[in-house]
């Protein structure tokens, strides 16, 4: 991989995650809407500027391979069902003030990967790996103990994204098609809820005249943007240095909700992050370590 490769490599997957981090800036300015109203709108954009996407960043061939093993549609459909809940389930986070326990979710998610490979692809986990996960549980176990109750948001975001992740893999179509299937799969979804919900209002034109419904038309820019970033990050860095690139974006998560939006970050949420934080590490170590004795 030459040098410039690799530069441009990483500005890119730098770009993906420093504007992934700071997402919740751009979802703070939608807080008079509803959260599943945000999420309609999100995968309508998306879907269209995802088309003009693809028709501008030709990836040939594309469809005909989708369309010749129609079992990866079906999985696109419950995959996109999930990225959809994901994204609700972050909008809500955000605009109720638990940006901290989101990040938690995104800091989890490689863990919950890893334990995921565990239980449904009945993969082998090594030493570390298991001491990573069981720092994670005890995590998660804190707050559970100080809490009374799980950590739901948090879960519930590592679940969503993890479980996507697992089902994109058993339908390899690359990012930008991917995205723009699941979205135009959405579509029926977010009409239907459009139309009968307590919004039909925004099945109508004359509301895109209004300035805070334009914000609602920059969810397709700002979903693609990012992932565009990262797509073109993935063919020129190694799949391993985006891994820990990842720790970016809820590491800005985090530090907007404290230091920004002034959400409460006491001992005890601290105590469950460091653990959290040590089993990162820890899974870190490892995949640095197995990848160094591969290349050797």
């Amino acid at each position: 991989m030459a040098t410039a490769d690799l530069r441009k490599g990483y500005l890119l997957g730098l770009a993906a995650y420093l504007i992934w981090g700071l997402f919740p800036l751009y979802f703070k300015l939608l807080t008079v809407f509803d959260p599943m109203l945000i999420v309609t709108q999100r995968a309508i954009w998306s879907a269209l500027f995802g088309a003009l996407a693809l028709w501008v960043w030709k990836h040939p061939g594309w469809w005909r391979e989708l369309l010749a093993h129609p079992r990866r549609i079906a999985v696109l459909a419950v995959s996109g069902l999930l990225i959809a809940s994901n994204w609700l389930i972050y909008v809500w986070a955000v605009n109720n003030d638990h940006m901290v326990e989101a990040s938690l979710g995104y800091y989890i998610n490689p863990l919950v990967n890893v334990l995921l490979g565990l239980v449904l692809l009945r993969e082998r986990l090594r030493p570390l790996q298991w001491l990573a996960v069981a720092l994670a549980a005890l995590g998660v176990a804190q707050q559970v103990f100080t809490l009374g109750q799980l950590p739901w948001v948090s879960i519930a975001l590592a679940l969503t994204f993890s479980v996507y992740g697992l089902l994109r893999k058993q339908a390899p179509v690359a990012a930008l098609p991917g995205l723009v299937v699941e979205t135009w799969l959405l579509l029926p979804v977010a009409l239907a809820w459009l139309t009968f919900s307590g919004h039909p209002e925004y099945a109508e034109p004359a509301q895109w005249q209004r300035v805070e419904a334009l914000w609602l038309v920059a969810a397709g820019p700002v979903t693609l943007i990012p992932l565009l970033c990262f797509n073109a990050a993935a063919r020129h860095l190694p799949y391993s240095t985006l891994g820990f690139l990842q720790y970016i974006a809820p590491t800005l998560i985090l530090i907007l909700a404290v230091q920004v939006f002034h959400e409460p970050f006491p001992a005890d949420k601290l105590l469950a992050f460091a653990f959290i934080w040590a089993g990162l590490l820890v899974y870190s170590f490892d995949t640095w370590r197995l990848l160094r004795r591969r290349r050797a």
